[in-house]
């Protein structure tokens, strides 16, 4: 009986594992679901990025501490959502709360780019509503406050978890564009006042006629043979399929201040093993490195091809075409070659264009001459490319030890730049709140007396040479101090009397205004991103018109120069 059962059970399998087999052949769409996909040359051609796009988040909340310059919460939908959340957070008397002449109600917006890890921060943009009691919040301070992103989906508004938590001062856009139009007082900025909650992932969705899930552990392993990180003592790959369609990318550590960069060099490698046909491509690469309308996007595929590039980069950069200079030097730097770091502060020197991606690639070079060639660039002329160089040398652990800085009480940090340019004093708006004195800058040319924001005047000592700065407020005690008479000890004692960031602005500004400021006041004076690099006519002779001109990349816009 139990050999009648074993030929049964054996005969049934066989005549399955046929069925299957004819099933196959019979059916030409489940032949073509099941066969491997040919590999494509490079991810690109099978992938697109995922997680590239920035995530808007918003939030209702309250300024507080405000010189009885706010108002009543007027009845709206956003007194509602506040309302709501202060019950959730079993705040005692919200609507007594509401209606203080010391708070104002505010909407809250802020940006999370790709890539960002939880404990980033994030710029705040703080706006009031179109009927409200409030008239300025300078000096004001948000109040904790949950960050959601918001769709309207059925005619809906439904909103995420929280994404990102705020507080902090707030920057009125008054304070560094004047006071005539009222309603930029009640417009402002938090600078990092925001800090994300949860990271965010990134990865490629490959497209239809690649989706196999041996083609994406093929594409996945590919990226792994070049992108690869120890964490603790393991070593792991960037990439991991998660689907047949769907590959997971980790930020790599080299390109955690570029996530688009990461992105477009991982989509320019190759998908085959490494084979005889590499040093083939590497030739080709080369021969394309000598063409400026083809350069850019070789530099990418020699970066995605790591080590073995090296020397096909090393004669690209030796190039005397600027333009080819420059993509080779920037491979190299995110290779942390140090034969990048010279070509590449010529580029910044040069070429308006080549500033910011140039910048960005030296901010994480593991190589001491980068701070020196860094250093170098606080003698240039142009302010843009001194400030966009000091904003890369503080973005540095070994940077910030050269610079050093003043904390000014916490309320910002006061740098002083040695320059043999003209002198300048810069103004943050973004990221960092920061003051920088480049050269010798010279004090305040006051006669007498001048009369600042909020309550602050400062007068001349004759007697001493020195300043004397008060500061006198409804409620709350008179304040003085008495500093030397030079630019940086005259902000130092500002915070002395109780003076903030935007104290400091608006009071450059003023001065700046009514001529006692001598020297070159600037906001923000960072270099673009996405800048376009005009060549030279006859630079390449296969180029077309349409190739006159090239763009060099870089990932976010950091400033606008002012």
């Amino acid at each position: 009986m139990w050999i009648t059962l074993s030929l049964t059970a054996a005969s049934g399998c066989s005549s399955f594992w046929k069925r299957d087999q004819n099933d196959e052949a019979n059916n030409p769409k489940l032949a073509k679901l099941l066969k491997v996909p040919d590999p494509p040359d490079l991810v690109r051609e099978a992938a697109i990025p995922h997680g590239m796009q920035s995530v808007r988040v918003n939030g209702v909340a309250i300024v507080n501490a405000l010189p009885e310059t706010g108002g009543p919460a007027l009845p709206s939908g956003f007194r509602d959502m506040l309302l709501e959340e202060m019950k959730r957070k079993e705040i005692p008397n919200p609507n007594e709360f509401l209606e203080r002449n010391d708070t104002a109600l505010v909407q809250v917006r802020g940006t999370i780019r790709p890539g960002a890890r939880r404990g980033d921060t994030l710029d705040l943009e703080i706006l009031t509503p179109p009927k409200t009691e409030a008239i300025d919040l300078h000096g004001g301070w948000l109040l904790d406050t949950r960050l959601r992103h918001q769709k309207v989906l059925d005619s809906a508004v439904r909103s995420s978890d929280v994404l990102a938590v705020a507080t902090g001062p707030v920057l009125t856009r008054a304070d560094h564009e004047g006071e005539e139009d009222g309603a930029l007082r009640v417009q402002g900025s938090i600078l990092s006042g925001g800090v994300v909650q949860s990271d965010r992932k990134l990865g490629l969705v490959l497209r239809p006629d690649f989706q196999h899930v041996k083609m994406s552990a093929a594409i996945a392993q590919a990226i792994n043979n070049r992108f690869y990180f120890f964490d603790g003592s393991t070593r792991r790959g960037i990439a991991e399929p998660i689907e047949d369609d769907f590959i997971q990318l980790d930020v790599h550590p080299r390109y955690r201040h570029n996530v688009a960069r990461l992105m477009a060099v991982v989509r320019a490698i190759g998908v085959a093993p490494e084979s005889s046909n590499t040093q083939v491509r590497l030739t080709e690469l080369g021969e394309r490195m000598k063409l400026p309308a083809k350069a850019a996007d070789a530099a990418l595929q020699l970066e995605g091809l790591g080590e073995p590039a090296i020397p096909t980069l090393l004669e690209a950069v030796r190039s005397s075409n600027p333009e080819l200079r420059f993509y080779a030097a920037e491979a190299l730097a995110y290779l942390d070659r140090e034969e990048a770091v010279d070509p590449l502060i010529a580029a910044i020197r040069a070429e308006p264009a080549f500033r910011a991606p140039a910048l960005k690639a030296l901010e994480d070079m593991q190589h001491h001459n980068v701070v020196e060639g860094l250093t170098r660039l606080m003698d240039e002329p142009s302010l843009e490319t001194r400030y966009g160089g000091f904003n890369t040398l503080r973005n540095r652990e070994d940077g910030k030890q050269k610079l050093a800085g003043q904390n000014l009480r916490g309320t910002y940090r006061l740098y002083q730049v040695p320059s043999t340019a003209t002198p300048a004093v810069v103004v943050s708006l973004r990221r960092k709140p920061e003051i920088v004195l480049f050269g010798d800058v010279q004090p305040l040319q006051i006669e007498t007396f001048f009369l600042g924001p909020s309550g602050i005047m400062i007068r001349s000592v004759p007697e001493s040479g020195q300043l004397r700065i008060s500061r006198f407020q409804a409620g709350k005690d008179d304040a003085f101090a008495e500093v030397d008479n030079t630019l940086a000890a005259m902000l130092e004692g500002l915070t002395e009397v109780g003076g903030g960031y935007g104290d400091a602005l608006s009071l450059l500004r003023m001065a700046k205004t009514q001529g006692i400021l001598p020297d070159q006041l600037a906001f923000d004076p960072l270099p673009k991103s996405l800048r376009t690099y005009y060549r030279n006519e006859g630079s390449d002779e296969d180029d077309s018109d349409e190739d006159s001109k090239g763009f060099a990349s870089d990932s976010e816009s950091d400033s606008d120069g002012v």
